[in-house]
Formats: C-alpha cells, structure tokens, sequence
C-alpha cells in the first residue's frame, strides 16, 4: 500500500510503500516512554520503500535494557516522532509511527508484542494475537 505522512508541523514529509500484514501495536516500557502514551503502533517497512520528500530528521540513539541500539528519529522542531531502525551498517527496516501517516484508518495492526509490559488498564484489541514478549 502506497502511504504517505508528516510531523505535526508538516516540516517533515515522506511516503512509503508498505505491507498492511506489518503493522503492529508494542507495549514496551521503551515505547510507553518515547510516545508518552500507553502503548506505540507501527508499520514495519523495509529502507528501501521510504522516501523522505522533506524536512531534516534528528536522531536520538536509544540502548535497550538488551544493551541493543536503535536510532529514533524525529522533527527537530514539532517533536513529532517518525520511525526508529537499527543502527547497524546494511539494509534496515523502519519502524514508522502509525500516528504520523496519513492514511492511518486502514492501518489495522496484525500483532501486539511485550504483552507483558501492557498496561493493566488498556482493553484487549479484539482478535490481534498478544505476545508476551517480542518474538
């Protein structure tokens, strides 16, 4: 699926192709924190299928409790976050926020992961299968 998105301020702009099988809701202590919410949803597309039409990212570089890295990048001047990916040399997927894409309606997630870390308060998403932890 052909989708676009911005930042909030729109001085940020990009499209994407991705697949709507890829898009997923995260619990995560990591995710609660960076979005400021209770959960983040993503749409997992590979580098190669984002364009970005505008704007300059800034990069903040995240370790895991697993000591992995992972960049998250955002608008410098609303805040808004774009998509976070690994940041190691090769081929990279990114992890773009659902919240910043246009056409976000159709965007039905297919998996939650870090069940575990869910808050207790955040109703079940009725037939999207839950993993403890990500797989």
């Amino acid at each position: 699926m052909k989708i676009d998105g911005s930042c909030h301020c729109g001085q940020i702009t990009y499209e994407a192709e991705l697949n709507l099988e890829k898009v997923a809701v995260c619990h995560c202590n990591d995710c609660q924190k960076l979005s400021g919410s209770a959960f983040r949803t993503v749409a997992m597309v590979p580098d190669t299928d984002f364009t970005l039409l505008s704007g300059d990212l800034k990069t903040y570089i995240k370790t895991a409790e697993s000591g992995n890295k992972r960049a998250q990048t955002f608008c410098g001047t609303c805040g808004s976050p774009l998509y976070a990916t690994s940041v190691e040399d090769g081929p990279k997927v990114l992890g773009l926020r659902v919240g910043t894409i246009s056409q976000r309606d159709q965007l039905v997630p297919k998996i939650q992961v870090w069940g575990e870390a869910a808050l207790h308060w955040v109703p079940e998403i009725s037939g999207v299968k839950k993993l403890e932890k990500q797989s």
